[in-house]
């Protein structure tokens, strides 16, 4: 079928369901699958639970019901999923397809539960199959391809998922790793070539969703939206994880362009759709405290931490370092330097290298130190973003880099970085706010005067209060 025959119809599509949805880009690396919900968890707001969604329009209204069965505990079926793999293996344990499948029951407890040790395990069975079964073991490369996008190798997660396709062209799960590998490379050509033939293969809810991703990436509002619009479109009952997914990263989007009310309402949709989905609150938590509800936003972050009670997750320092600009918002540096140093310290341990044991936050390390706007530490995010610029070349890391360039004194760089963030067409209001400043303390103020003028016009409400309380250093 092709794509654009594809965009005309209506009709639903039909085949392979999957849940697989990407680690995200442009905020730290969080999970965007289905997130667990604790059978003892209770801290829901009012406001979510009576969440009505009448108010969204239509294709972004989720039509089905969420009482369908196996949702209500997802951590517990996966718990029975290892639990029973576990003992295929030890009944068989040189058998190769066996560990294949325990691995990626590890894996999606990882993605569940966003704890590092589940992402170990699932490396460490899916390293011992291919030892087991080295040939058409394409379950155990796509768990090691997933991992090492986690830690944010993306060289690595490439050559993987090139390694499946060899073997089996088409494979739907490897063309989304894929996709959202380039894009943090900032291979957004390639990216795009990627998610349109697998589109074109099966036009699901999560491969549009992509697409709609290169689209954003490209600067491609209109056709992003209409993307959007055909993802959802195209969703099914049962794919909650996705369908929470994709309103989050519709919200993200509306976000950035200052519909802040329509962002806000995809996020509550994407709650009633999945009860304590992180990543929505995260973004609520920002959402309210750009709106200068305090208290708002610090309910969303406490909402998080109490899914990150058991065991450290990768959402625990994004946590800190918005409650520390809550802090600061509200003239607390003391508290706010706190919270920064909490943050950091959980960021040390994982953010040196891709290796084993490591999650790659090099970046979120640099831009908490950048954040804190002490010169001692300007030195070392700047070294922090010329390593990282090793393994990715997207926006969010220019933009970093930029900034480091900028407070270490030289505009010169920064400004011919910026100059390389702006060329692929990505339309960020803080990005070309930072670039006007730039160009600003270069002395150049007709240019600085137009990114001024563009940042106003991607975002009609970024103002000094978004700018702070985004943490953007602006």
């Amino acid at each position: 079928m092709k794509q654009a025959e594809f965009y005309k119809s209506e009709a639903k599509p039909r085949g392979v369901k999957r849940f697989w949805v990407l680690f995200l880009l442009g905020v730290p690396i969080t999970s965007l699958l289905l997130l667990t919900i604790s059978p003892g968890w209770r801290f829901l707001s009012e406001s979510l639970l009576k969440h009505d969604s009448s108010k969204l329009e239509a294709p972004y209204r989720y039509p089905f019901s969420q009482s369908l069965p196996g949702t209500a505990n997802p951590v517990g079926s996966l718990q029975r999923e290892i639990a029973f793999y576990q003992e295929r293996v030890r009944q068989d344990p040189e058998g190769g397809l066996e560990l294949a499948s325990l691995a990626t029951a590890y894996l999606k407890m990882a993605r569940a539960t966003e704890s590092g040790s589940w992402y170990l395990l699932a490396e460490q069975a899916a390293q011992r199959s291919r030892v087991n079964l080295p040939f058409d073991n394409n379950s155990a490369v796509l768990v090691l391809a997933r991992v090492a996008q986690a830690r944010h190798d993306f060289s690595e997660t490439i050559r993987l998922a090139k390694e499946v396709l060899r073997s089996q062209p088409g494979n739907e799960d490897a063309l989304a790793v894929l996709v959202t590998a380039n894009i943090a490379m900032g291979k957004v050509k390639e990216a795009q070539q990627v998610a349109t033939a697998l589109v074109e293969r099966i036009p699901t809810l999560e491969s549009l969703t992509l697409l709609a991703l290169v689209k954003v990436a490209q600067g491609k509002d209109r056709e992003a939206i209409q993307t959007f619009n055909w993802a959802l479109a195209a969703e099914e009952a049962g794919e909650t994880g996705s369908s929470a997914s994709t309103r989050t990263l519709l919200g993200q989007f509306y976000a950035k362009r200052g519909q802040l009310a329509l962002a806000g309402e995809l996020y509550r949709e994407t709650l009633r759709i999945l009860p304590g989905y992180r990543l929505a609150l995260v973004h609520l938590a920002e959402l309210e405290a750009r709106l200068g509800q305090y208290k708002a936003a610090e309910s969303y972050y406490n909402q998080v931490i109490a899914y990150s009670k058991e065991s450290s997750t990768v959402f625990d320092h994004v946590v800190l370092r918005g409650k520390a600009r809550l802090k600061q918002l509200q003239g607390d540096p003391s508290g706010a330097n706190a919270l920064r140093q909490e943050a950091e310290a959980l960021l040390r341990q994982t953010a040196t290298g891709h290796g084993s044991g490591s999650f790659g936050h090099q970046r979120e390390l640099a831009r908490l130190l950048l954040e804190g706007n002490r010169s001692e530490d300007v030195a070392e995010a700047l070294s922090l973003m010329q390593a990282e610029l090793q393994i990715r070349r997207d926006p969010e890391t220019l933009d970093t880099l930029a900034w480091a360039l900028s407070q270490a004194g030289r505009s010169r760089e920064a400004q011919k970085v910026m100059q390389e963030l702006l060329n692929t067409g990505i339309r960020d209001a803080g990005m070309f706010y930072r670039a006007a400043t730039i160009e600003q303390t270069l002395g150049n103020s007709s240019q600085a005067r137009t990114y001024f003028q563009m940042a106003q016009k991607i975002d009609p409400k970024f103002d000094q209060q978004a700018r702070r309380s985004l943490g953007l250093g602006l």
